[in-house]
């Protein structure tokens, strides 16, 4: 019997999922735990693997496509099963092919080109991915002309982007009156060689215009030697929640440090009798996140968010850890941090950055954050300036120790030093109230053993 395979739903808030690579074809033997399919949501990134044993009769998704959750991505079965009824809903609306008579129509009109192999039926005869029409919009390409590579013969968005490096764009002006064009090549004057109103106008009633090619420069050896990396989903979303963060918001960093004495005095005595007790392995970093989640509940402007004509105070804290990963940055919460011990929120950090890093993490996990902390001090760093991540108020960047001097009674003496750095937005929070928040940070840490007797 036939198996559909479908879009595993990873959360709550997740409505769908990009494949990013096959690791079957059709027509390939499965057996239980062979690895089908990666796929990744805008936060984390996972493997899919079969769950019976057949032949893969049918793929209805390339890799690039996004695919609604609990929607059929492919079908493992008997060769010569019927696998027609786990056709995709929305594929058999969006890939229905042309009717006999719509066929002809478009054949007598250009049908598809054989030597290019473009495709040129009219309007929604043409079976393009959502993903693929949304870029081919944004960035004023017209789909017509390209190769459809996908399933199907369907336009994706690789195919999109093959048209892009060809340089056959649109300006947003022009782009209604050149779908008109019956797919006329057209030289454009605009920016990037985009073709513009003025172009379309100089050549109307112009059967056919070809596109000056640009004259071919030589370059020396070695002068254009690089590697190209495809940029994941995880990395395109990390790289435009910054650009908007730092376009969005007044975002200011001021610095304090603290001298990191008596929580290394701590430290070293949890190492000491830590297993003994039946505590985690507390770390510097732990230490500072219990810190933080307590000061920020008298300080509760820092701990919100900022929704441009009102701001959200929160009683609890729940608070962002930005984690290292090879995927990328990603951040887990610690909800309700506030109510937590040291020793629970230890264990907590410690399972959501393995599973993080293992790309296993839910991704409700990954949003709610009222407050984040980023600590940067393992790699030596000792100041920098954290990005905020909206729509919360304030970030807390961790630096490295380093030795200072200062003067103790008469004498000058060294000490670890640990910086801390505060970014945070200008609009929802002046100068003056995000410094008396490090200021009760730094007294919090200096004096920690008092600090966890509370």
């Amino acid at each position: 019997m036939a198996t559909p395979v479908i879009m595993p739903r990873q959360g709550q808030t997740v409505e769908s999922c990009i494949i990013t690579k096959w690791h079957k074809k059709k027509g390939d033997k499965v057996k239980v735990g062979d690895l089908l399919f990666s796929y990744e949501t805008d936060k984390a990134a996972f493997d899919e693997e079969a769950k019976v044993e057949g032949t893969l009769l049918e793929i209805y998704f390339d890799e690039g496509d996004d695919v609604p959750v609990l929607a059929t991505v492919c079908v493992i079965g008997q060769e010569g099963e019927d696998i027609s009824e786990f056709l995709p809903s929305d594929a058999s609306a969006e890939e229905e092919v042309v009717s006999e008579g719509q066929q002809s129509v478009a054949e007598s009109q250009g049908g598809t080109d054989i030597e290019s192999g473009a495709v040129v039926p009219e309007g929604d005869s043409i079976k393009i991915s959502p993903r693929a029409r949304n870029l081919a919009e944004r960035v004023g390409v017209d789909y017509r002309q390209a190769t459809p590579t996908g399933p199907h013969g369907r336009i994706i968005e690789r195919d999109i982007r093959q048209l892009m490096d060809k340089g056959q764009l649109v300006t947003p002006a022009a782009r209604e009156q050149y779908m008109g064009t019956d797919g006329m090549l057209i030289g454009g004057t605009g920016i990037g060689g985009r073709v513009t109103t003025a172009d379309l106008e100089s050549v109307k009633g112009q059967a056919h215009y070809e596109v000056p090619q640009l004259p071919v420069q030589g370059v020396k050896a070695g002068e254009a030697d690089y590697e190209e990396v495809k940029l994941s989903n995880i990395r395109k979303v990390i790289a435009n929640a910054m650009h908007q963060s730092l376009a969005n918001t007044a975002q200011l960093t001021i610095h304090i440090s603290f001298d990191a004495t008596e929580i290394l005095a701590f430290r070293n005595k949890v190492k000491e009798y830590g297993e003994r007790l039946g505590l985690a392995n507390i770390t510097l970093n732990d230490i500072i996140l219990y810190a933080v989640s307590r000061t920020l509940l008298k300080h509760k402007a820092l701990n919100a968010h900022f929704l441009g004509d009102k701001m959200l105070l929160f009683n609890h804290v729940h608070l962002g850890v930005a984690v290292d990963t090879e995927r990328g940055l990603m951040v887990p919460t610690i909800y309700n941090a506030d109510t937590k011990s040291l020793d629970e929120i230890s264990r907590e950090v410690k399972e959501l950055v393995e599973a993080c890093r293992k790309g296993s993490i839910n991704p409700d996990y990954l949003k709610g954050g009222t407050f984040t902390v980023t600590n940067l001090g393992s790699l030596g760093v000792e100041f920098f300036t954290p990005i905020l991540n909206p729509p919360q108020i304030g970030i807390l960047g961790v630096n490295t120790i380093v030795q200072r001097v200062k003067e103790v009674d008469g004498k000058i003496i060294t000490y670890p030093s640990m910086g801390l750095s505060l970014t945070f937005d200008h609009r929802a929070v002046d100068g003056a109230p995000a410094a008396r928040f490090l200021q009760d940070l730094k007294t919090n840490l200096e004096n920690f053993s008092v600090f966890l007797a509370k």
